[in-house]
Parts: structure tokens; sequence; C-alpha cells
């Protein structure tokens, strides 16, 4: 089960600040050009551009202790795996294109999982079907996001699985402040949670969805992400984890084995590209939806 309670803030100004926020306030006005919403980000050592600031906070730090991008990479993805959980997580899948310092070569990595062995055209045409659901469990793939992390940190990474995943597995242990994008989609979600009754237990509060600003703490994902933080793939694609998803899927009406986790492996590929005004643009090759 999930917690969650509000989080109050309190603001004070001074009359020193409402002052000189006035005077640069006028002086601003005089120059509206060099105006902007929020100051420049400049640094030496790195920059982290991630969906949520405690995802770019968590790869910044990485690079501040010593970490390389790929670290930063992982730690930052992990942690929206946390605070973004209706996007691509340790359920989903995972594309990347690596280019290493002081080199040219591009090294594209395909971590999309397949589909299940026993779903096959024949089993969907007995259920009625003619194309793949949009939703449910037939249009569940095997997850292929912590295949591709243990792909990118064997290959490029300096840190382990324990170091890049401290930072995801603290917020889901002490809960995450629920952002106000993120809230709008928990909010459109509740219905959809309501129906699967494992969704409700992790998603829903009472019964309902989170407000913005409510700390919410997943556990269950905290435990998850241990098991892969101390056992890397196979904690994962084997043992526990794996059991509760082809219980679950299975129990849906899917097909999913433990064997088609245990035996999924990412691609490394060859990017695809064009040029644009002078610029070469590189993608991930069909599958993918880069294109």
């Amino acid at each position: 089960m999930g917690m969650r309670w509000s989080i109050v803030q309190g603001i004070g100004l001074s009359l020193y600040f409402v002052l000189t926020g006035a005077l640069w306030t006028t002086a601003m006005a005089s120059n509206a050009r060099t105006s902007q919403g929020r100051s420049m980000v400049m640094a030496q050592g790195g920059i982290v551009a991630a969906e949520h600031p405690l995802a770019a906070q968590a790869g910044a730090v990485v690079l501040a202790k010593g970490g390389n991008a790929i670290d930063a990479a992982v730690a930052a993805n992990a942690v929206m795996t946390v605070v973004s959980p209706m996007m691509c997580g340790v359920g989903g899948d995972l594309f990347a294109i690596v280019k290493p310092a002081g080199g040219e070569q591009l090294f594209g990595l395909n971590a999309s999982g397949w589909a299940p062995k026993g779903l096959t055209l024949e089993s969907l045409k007995r259920e009625g079907l003619s194309s793949i659901p949009i939703r449910g469990v037939h249009s569940i793939t095997v997850p292929g996001c912590v295949e591709g992390w243990t792909k990118l940190l064997d290959r490029f990474g300096s840190q382990s699985f324990e170091e890049v995943l401290s930072p995801a597995i603290q917020h889901a242990e002490e809960g995450f402040a629920v952002a106000e994008w993120i809230g709008r989609y928990w909010s459109g979600a509740r219905g959809l949670l309501s129906k699967q009754s494992e969704a409700a237990k992790t998603f829903l509060f009472d019964g309902d969805v989170p407000s913005v600003g409510d700390l919410v703490a997943n556990p269950n994902m905290a435990a998850t992400l241990k098991r892969i933080a101390k056992d890397g793939r196979d904690g994962f694609y084997r043992g526990l984890t794996a059991d509760r998803i082809v219980s679950l899927h299975q129990s849906s009406g899917g097909k999913m084995t433990l064997e088609d986790l245990s035996e999924f492996e990412a691609e490394w590929v060859d990017t695809i590209s064009t040029t644009y005004k002078g610029w070469t643009l590189h993608e991930i090759p069909p599958n993918g939806q880069g294109i």
C-alpha cells in the first residue's frame, strides 16, 4: 500500500524583498528582450535533462560523485519510474543512442520487449480478435527497461546498480510530492485504476487518486528496485518479481511465462539517419516509434 499526506507550504515576504523585487521588475521592463522565465543553466561537470526535477537531480548527483553520463541516465530513468508511474518505467521499454566521448561511432540500443511466445495469431482469433487491443493484457509485452539498464551499465557505465538505483529507492520509500502534470494524468486514470485490484492497491488511496502536492510512497516499487540493485537483471527477470509478473498476467488471461522473461535480451542496433539543414539526425530503427 502507498502512503499519502499533504505538504503545507508557507511563504514569507520581507519588506526588503518587496522593495527590491519592485526595482528588479522595473529594470526588467526597461529591457524586455532580455527577460526570461527562468535562469540559464550553466555547469562545468555536465547537465541532466529530465521530465521531473527529482530525476534530473538524481542524475546530477551521480555526475557530481564521479559517475559518467550512462550512470546518470540510468539513475534519472529509475527515478522517473517512481515519480511518473504512468510513463515507461521498469514495466516498460527503453531505447537509447550512446556516443562515447572522443569517438564518432553511435551505439543504438533497442530494449523493447517481445510478445509472449504463446500469444499467437491463432490464439487471438479464437478470442474473436482481429487486432491487438490498445488496452488490456494482450497489449502487454515483456518489460525491456531493466535489461536495457543492464546492457548500458555493462558496456558503458562505471557504477553499480546499487549506486545508481539508490535515489529511486529513497523516493519510493520516503515518498515524493505529486507534481501538477503528473497529478492530472493520475486523476484522468482514476476509472481505469479502479477496475484492476492490484493497480487500485498501488495507485489509489482510500479509493481515490492523490492530489497535487500530496506525498506518495510506493514501498512495493522500492522492494522491486532493491532486488534489481542486489541481483541485477536476475532480480527482475527471475525470482519473486518475475513470479508476480507472470502470476498477475496469467490470472488476467495473458500468455506470458517465466521463460518469456528470463530469455529476453535487448539488442544493440545500428542507427538510421537522415540530414536536415546541415545536421545529421539519428534514430533507432523500427520497431520503435522514433521514425
